[in-house]
C-alpha cells in the first residue's frame, strides 16, 4: 500500500479538459468550496485536494517547455478560467504526434519538429506518476494505444477519457491485469451532459410503458473537440460511443436514433449546447414527444467525473487490484467493458468505496 496520502497523476493533452481539471483541483483545496459540485466530496478517504500532478505531455509548441500551471491557459484552449493556479514546477514535456493532430487541425496545433519526444514511459517512472490520463484528441486511434503501452511498460494506471476502445477490450485488459496496474474507461461521461441526461430520459420513458419511435441528440460547441470532430474519419468511435451508451440500456432496441457532435460554432467557445428530442406512443398508441435544452460549460462537466475516478483508481492501487475497474467504468464511462443501468453502476461504486 503507498502511505502516501498525495495521488500522483500524469496527464497526456493539455487541452480544455486538462485545464478545468487542474484547475479544479486548486478551486478545492480552498475549504470554503469543498462542497460545491462534487459527487463525493471524500472519495474512501481522499479528497480532490490530494490529487497532485507530477508529470505533462502535449504536442503543441506554446504548451511544451512551460510550467503545467501556464499551458493549460494557452491557446488554443478556450475553458474558462475559473481558478488562478500557482506554479506546479511541473514542465509540460513533449510527448509524441502520431495520428494525434488531424490534417485540418494543423494550424490549430502547432508542432515545432525541432523540439524532440521524450521517453514516455521513462518520465512517467522519473515523475513517480500512479496514472496516466489521456486527454488526446478525439480519432487519435495510434496514439491512444501508444499512450496506453506507455502507462503499462511504466506500470502505473491508465484512465482513458476519449472514445478509443482500449479499457473495454479483453485484450487490453489482460495486458494491464498481467502487469498488475489498473485501467478505467473508455470515453468519460459528463457530470451533467448530454449523455447521461438523455439515458435518464429514455430510460425513464421505457420504465413507465412508454414506447420510443426515434430519438436523435444534436451537439454544437465552439472548442477544439468540436472543431476536431469537424473531419467525419475521427468521429466515427464518438458517434458509436454516444449511440451505444444511449440505447445499450434499453431492453427495446428497435428505434430510430441519431446521435453526435453535429456543428462547430467558434464563438461558443467551451460552451456546449445540446438538443435532445424523443417521440413515440404513449397509452393507447397516442403521439408524445419530449424536446430538451442544455447548456453547459463542456471542460469542468468532465473535470467533476474526473476527480472521481482519479481518486477510485488509487483507491484500487493500494488494495492491489489490476485490470479493468468494472463500477468505475461503468458509472464514469460511455463505453465501459459491460453497460449498467446508471442507477445499479452508482451503488456499485458505492460498495467499491466502503469495500464490499
Amino acid at each position: 500500500m503507498n502511505k502516501s496520502k498525495k495521488i500522483k497523476v500524469a496527464l497526456v493533452g493539455i487541452g480544455n479538459c486538462a485545464s478545468s481539471l487542474v484547475q479544479g483541483v486548486s478551486f478545492y483545496s480552498k475549504s470554503e468550496n469543498a462542497g460545491v459540485g462534487l459527487m463525493h466530496h471524500n472519495f474512501a478517504g481522499f479528497n480532490v485536494s490530494d490529487i497532485e500532478f507530477v508529470a505533462a505531455f502535449d504536442v503543441d509548441k506554446r504548451k511544451v517547455g512551460r510550467d503545467l500551471a501556464e499551458a493549460i491557459f494557452q491557446e488554443p484552449n478556450c475553458a474558462k478560467k475559473f481558478q488562478g493556479v500557482e506554479l506546479l514546477n511541473i514542465k509540460v514535456l513533449k510527448g509524441y504526434v502520431l495520428d494525434g493532430v488531424a490534417p485540418h487541425m494543423q494550424e490549430y496545433f502547432i508542432v515545432d519538429d525541432e523540439q524532440k519526444p521524450v521517453d514516455i514511459a521513462q518520465e512517467l517512472h522519473k515523475s513517480g506518476a500512479e496514472m496516466l490520463i489521456s486527454y488526446l484528441p478525439v480519432g487519435s486511434a495510434e496514439a491512444s494505444r501508444f499512450y496506453a503501452n506507455e502507462a503499462i511498460r511504466a506500470g502505473v494506471g491508465f484512465i482513458n477519457a476519449i472514445p478509443e476502445f482500449i479499457c473495454s477490450k479483453p485484450e487490453w485488459i489482460t495486458k494491464f491485469k498481467e502487469k498488475g496496474i489498473p485501467c478505467a474507461g473508455d470515453d468519460i461521461k459528463s457530470q451533467f451532459g448530454a449523455t447521461i441526461l438523455h439515458r435518464i430520459i429514455t430510460r425513464f420513458i421505457a420504465d413507465r410503458g412508454h414506447k420510443i419511435d426515434n430519438t436523435y441528440q444534436l451537439n454544437i460547441g465552439g472548442n477544439t473537440d468540436f472543431l476536431n470532430m469537424k473531419d467525419e474519419s475521427r468521429l466515427a468511435s464518438k458517434r458509436l460511443s454516444k449511440t451505444n451508451a444511449v440505447t445499450s440500456i434499453l431492453e427495446e432496441k428497435e428505434f430510430g436514433v441519431r446521435i453526435g457532435p453535429s456543428d462547430y460554432i467558434p464563438h461558443l467557445n467551451d460552451n456546449k449546447i445540446c438538443y435532445i428530442n424523443v417521440k413515440g406512443k404513449q397509452f393507447g398508441g397516442l403521439p408524445f414527444e419530449l424536446d430538451i435544452k442544455l447548456s453547459v460549460e463542456d471542460s469542468p462537466n468532465s473535470a467533476g467525473v474526473m476527480v472521481d475516478v482519479i481518486r477510485a483508481m488509487r483507491v484500487a492501487i493500494d488494495r492491489g487490484i489490476s485490470g479493468n475497474l468494472e463500477a468505475i467504468s461503468a458509472y464514469y464511462f460511455k463505453s465501459p467493458e459491460v453497460q449498467y443501468r446508471d442507477d445499479i453502476a452508482r451503488t456499485m461504486v458505492e460498495d467499491f468505496i466502503n469495500f464490499k
